[in-house]
């Protein structure tokens, strides 16, 4: 592998280079994928948003994959391409409930956050489930899936 590729993987990996952000990376990395979210929403609606979060969940299992034999650590905090992942997913399943206005914004990306740093049973569980490659990115679709579940039943029941 190049330096070059590696460069480019490891770009990748910190969410575009969101991940290098000082403190907290992770809400960096979810913060700024809001924007293209954003986008993707006015552009192809919830069911684009959705198949984007897919789409770079695979991608972030790739990068994971390539990137991590390379270090020392298992989940370095740098790598948030699995924020962009989740958030992207729990902004899709709000949005879907909710509309895209920016309350659905601001209400998937705090549950998620929230989710993904305390980690509740069952995300915890995910977060060692697996290769590294892919448990990094797991407890964070499990934040998600948590997160959209617990906005819609909240919105439901209102």
């Amino acid at each position: 592998m190049t330096d070059t590729s590696k460069s480019i993987l490891r770009w990748l990996a910190a969410g575009f280079g969101s991940g290098w952000l000082p403190r907290a990376p992770g809400t960096w990395g979810s913060l700024v994928s809001l924007l293209p979210a954003c986008l993707l929403l006015e552009l192809s609606g919830v069911a684009g948003l959705f198949l984007a979060s897919v789409l770079i969940l695979i991608v972030g299992c790739l990068v994971c994959y390539l990137v991590l034999p390379t270090m020392a650590e298992k989940d370095p905090g740098w790598i948030v391409i699995d924020e962009w992942a989740g958030q992207w997913l729990c902004l899709a399943m709000v949005a879907g409930a909710l509309g895209s206005g920016w309350l659905a914004f601001v209400i998937a990306f705090v549950v998620f956050r929230l989710l993904d740093i305390f980690k509740p049973c069952p995300i915890s569980y995910f977060e060692n489930w697996g290769p590294p490659w892919w448990s990094i990115m797991a407890d964070d679709v499990a934040a998600a899936v948590v997160g959209g579940g617990i906005v819609i039943a909240m919105v439901s029941f209102t």
